[in-house]
């Protein structure tokens, strides 16, 4: 049985006259069906959807992110890898249900896979933590992104989680250091690395394995450091304002792309990857394979430049880049021509020379004339 959001009532109800259109049972038993009405209907719904979907606020967006009928990484792993090898532990304390982690193929290539999954049902969500994961499975991640990047295997995660596990268990066992190795881990590989947010890429549990080279997103998910509803009661004391809170926090995906968060966004089908799941995957994995085809001839240093200069330009117009000067180690700040007459002009240093400059002028023109 499908399952429909607030905003979707008018296609739930155009969806239930199909299905009475396309029954050949009535009150009078077996009539003949009409075909007209089923054609005219279902022309209804791709419109409906289309507008509707077209339309999404922030807030929607995140009810479509977190759909139940949204395919998770446990999908997308079967559909678009072969010869699957689950591998579990982090042989320090146990295994972590809530990341699915092995060797894969992709097209003949072979791929380190990590997949945050919250499950399919009430029993399998309980089982995986509803995707929020615990320092056993941050460190079940490093461990094999070690054994992938000494064979120069690349790293391919997706990313479904409201966020890391904030239980006293998992804080007893160092979950803020396991997520602070894990993105110390994905910056320093030397092997392609790239994460597609598939759902919700809820805070440090999400950045802990989306620290890429590629950070891929769905047209319908998000990415952010807290939830709508956490940032509405930090700063409203109100859950109720998540809409005002979404649309503050720009956490979908045509935001982040413009500000420069991610580098690509794939778009889902009509009405959300729930409604053709088979599309949805076929393109992701479209998307990974094109990607990974970009750094086939790029060195392991080559591989490390590009992903610390890419976190290093998020916020600034062009990022940084190793210093010219033979006494100086590290690296310099790019900035545009723009950027820095407008830096130059709000220091107040310069205004006060540029004043007296012109006041000097002004005497000696006057003193001459």
């Amino acid at each position: 049985m499908r399952n429909y959001l607030d905003f979707e009532k008018e296609i739930k109800t155009l969806e239930e006259d199909l299905e009475a259109a396309k029954n050949p049972f009535d009150k009078d038993g077996i009539s003949e069906v009409d075909t007209g009405k089923i054609s005219k209907i279902e022309s209804e719904i791709n419109e409906k959807l289309q507008h509707t979907y077209s339309q999404l606020n922030s807030w929607e967006k995140t009810l479509v992110a977190r759909h139940e009928d949204r395919p998770r990484a446990n999908y997308y792993i079967k559909k678009i890898f072969s010869d699957f090898t689950m591998l579990s532990g982090d042989r320090l304390f146990g295994d972590d249900k809530s990341i699915i982690a092995g060797f894969a193929f992709i097209e003949g290539k072979s791929a380190l896979v990590l997949g945050q999954e919250k499950g399919e049902d009430l029993n399998t969500r309980l089982e995986r933590n509803f995707g929020m994961m615990r320092p056993e499975g941050y460190r079940k991640c490093v461990r094999l992104m070690k054994l992938a990047n000494r064979f120069r295997i690349p790293v391919i995660s997706f990313i479904d989680t409201p966020g890391a596990y904030p239980g006293i268990g998992a804080e007893q066992r160092g979950q803020a250091s396991a997520i602070a190795n894990s993105i110390e881990c994905c910056m320093s590989l030397k092997v392609p690395n790239i994460s597609i947010i598939i759902g919700e890429g809820g805070s440090g549990g999400a950045i802990a394995l989306a620290s890429s080279n590629k950070v891929i997103m769905l047209e319908h998910s998000i990415y952010s450091v807290i939830s709508p509803e956490g940032c509405a009661s930090i700063l409203w004391r109100d859950p109720s304002k998540s809409l005002e809170a979404a649309e503050a926090m720009k956490l979908t995906a045509k935001d982040l792309l413009k500000i420069g968060i991610i580098d690509e966004v794939v778009a889902e089908p009509t009405g959300g990857a729930h409604r053709d799941s088979e599309n949805i995957a076929a393109a992701i994995k479209r998307s990974i394979l094109n990607n990974l085809q970009k750094f086939e001839n790029m060195t392991g240093e080559e591989i490390f430049e590009q992903r610390k200069t890419k976190f290093l330009k998020i916020g600034r117009d062009q990022g940084f880049r190793k210093s010219t000067f033979i006494h100086e180690k590290g690296i310099d700040y790019i900035s545009s021509t723009t950027s820095k007459l407008i830096n130059l002009l709000k220091n107040k240093k310069f205004i006060l020379f540029a004043a007296s400059i012109f006041v000097s002028i002004a005497i000696i023109l006057n003193v001459l004339m």
